[in-house]
Parts: C-alpha cells; structure tokens; sequence
C-alpha cells in the first residue's frame, strides 16, 4: 500500500473492468493505491451486483470526469420475472410480484417497444441521488421512503438476447441517468409479473467501445511482471475522453502559455476549427501536448478546462 509521502503525480485514463461483489469506490481506491497515484476518480459508480467498464481517471484527467459522466453506456442484464425486489436487484427482499405469462417473441416486443426512444424514470430508493443532503439509499436502508421526480432519458436500443419462462436477457444502450434496475422493474410491471435484476454488465462507455478493460487481478499481474512502468503503459491518454470534439493547434509557446493562465485568445487561431460559437474544442499546444478543453465564441477562444 503506498503513503501519502510516495504518491505519483499521474495523468491518464484506465478502462477497469470492476468485478462482482466490490463497490466502485472500493475498487477506485485499490487501483489508486497499486498505481501510486496522487490523485484519482471514477466517472459513474456501478452497483457492487453489476460489473463491467469503469473508467478510472487519474490527476489531471479528474478534470473530464464530466465528459465520461454524460457519455452514453451500454448495458447487458438479465431480469428474473415473476418477483419484485425492495432495492430493484437480487441483494434486497424479494416478494411474489404475480404470475408469468406465457412468453414469445411477439409478445415480449410488444412490451418492449414502449421502453424505446425518450421514457420517463422514477429514480429507485436505493440510489445516491440526494434529497435533502442525504443519499436516498441511506433513507431507504431507515425504512423512509419519499417521493422522487420522474426524470427523462434516453434508450437507444433495447433487444432481446434471450429468454427462459421466467428470465429476460436484455441489452440497452443508453443515455446518461438511465437506472436500469427501474428499466427492469417497468418492464416487468408492463408484463403484470414483477421483475428485478440478477446480472448487470456494463459493456461499454462511450468514447470507449471496443478498447480492452482490465481487471483488478491482472493489474495486479502486471504490477508484479512490469512494475510501475507496466501499468502505466495500460493507460490512455487524457484527450481520448474528447475524441468528438474538434481540435486547435495553437502555435508557439506563447499562446500555449495564455491559454493556460486563463486567457482568451482571439479568432485567428480558430482559422481551421469547423467549430461553432459556443461549442467546445480539445487545445493542443506545440508537440502535439494537450492542453485542455476551450470554448469557441464569436471572437476567439476561451479557456473552460486547463489540464497543466
């Protein structure tokens, strides 16, 4: 376990593929401490029940976290029907929620159709959304139970993979949050039969689909194998968060050191951005370093996140 004293200063994204049974802080801080890294966090926690991509971003990278945050993420799950749970998956109590009707293919689309496009949630007790200054799982685990708004989100695909008598197994591809514990259990009351989670994985977040995730026990292979040096080659650099936002090149030192105290620079560094007015861009400086994050106005640039 590293100290305070020998702590690196670190830069850059890992995709974590967090395991069953452990929560995203707890495997946040297991991380950090095999990295030695000063500073670090996650973009989203998942439910110690679901596993999958959790990016982890490190020093200066903390700074896009809300990027990643608001990035879309795709889901595999699998509901059992037939039963409803106090906290939506399979670690509250569960209760006869009715009888399953005979399932097929046409039927269970019929129900699933509705659950496509822009929906309504209400948010479940058993989340870390705030009322009051108190996370709602807190309330929930004392027996309160408060009302909560119906927030919109967005399912942009949600298919059937498989099905048993009494199990679903659905991929969703989503916006940002989408409790897909509450997706399930709407789904289920849509059935007249209950459901509630018994597997959560998430496959990806986006800008990230596709690259390699890597568990807690092969960091700690690689660790061992290669040291510090093997780890940090595991690590993406900070401007792969922002790969949807245009780029500007500014040339020489000296406009790289404006925009970095703050400063806005004026319009003709922006000669070969496409951006608009009030869109944001990735800033390089000269040798290619990134920067940071800008905002394009009408007469010039302006500084939002300065990463050095």
């Amino acid at each position: 376990m590293s100290t305070l004293r020998n702590r690196r200063r670190l830069n850059g994204i890992l995709l974590l593929d967090k395991p069953v049974g452990v929560s995203s802080n707890r495997a946040l801080q297991q991380v950090r401490a095999l990295y030695q890294a000063e500073k670090a966090g996650h973009t989203g926690s998942l439910d110690p029940l679901a596993s999958g991509m959790l990016p982890l971003c490190f020093g200066e990278a903390t700074k896009l976290s809300a990027f990643l945050l608001d990035a879309d993420k795709t889901y595999s799950t699998t509901a059992r029907l037939g039963f409803t749970s106090t906290t939506g998956d399979a670690e509250g109590e569960l209760q006869p929620a009715g009888a399953i009707p005979p399932l097929s293919p046409s039927l269970l689309e019929t129900v699933l159709a509705p659950f496509r496009g822009v929906i309504r949630q209400i948010p479940p007790m058993y989340s870390a959304l705030k009322q009051d200054g108190k996370p709602l799982y807190q309330l929930a685990r004392a027996g309160i139970e408060v009302e909560r708004k119906a927030r919109t989100v967005s399912i942009h695909a949600l298919v059937l993979d498989a099905f048993t008598p009494d199990t679903l197994t659905l991929s969703v591809q989503c916006s940002k949050g989408t409790y897909i514990r509450t997706l399930v259990e709407d789904i289920g009351h849509a059935l007249g039969c209950g459901a509630y989670v018994v597997r959560l994985e998430r496959e990806w977040v986006s800008p990230f689909q596709g690259l390699p995730m890597h568990a807690p026990d092969a960091l700690q292979a690689v660790s061992v194998a290669g040291g510090l040096a093997a780890l940090d080659a595991l690590l993406l650099p900070m401007d792969a968060a922002l790969p949807h936002l245009a780029a500007v090149a500014l040339r020489g030192s000296t406009l790289a050191a404006r925009f970095c105290q703050g400063q806005k620079l004026g319009r003709d560094v922006l000669a070969a951005c496409p951006a608009r007015p009030g869109e944001q861009v990735r800033v390089y400086g000269p040798e290619q370093r990134f920067l940071g994050v800008g905002e394009v106005l009408e007469r010039g640039l302006a500084p939002r996140r300065v990463l050095v």
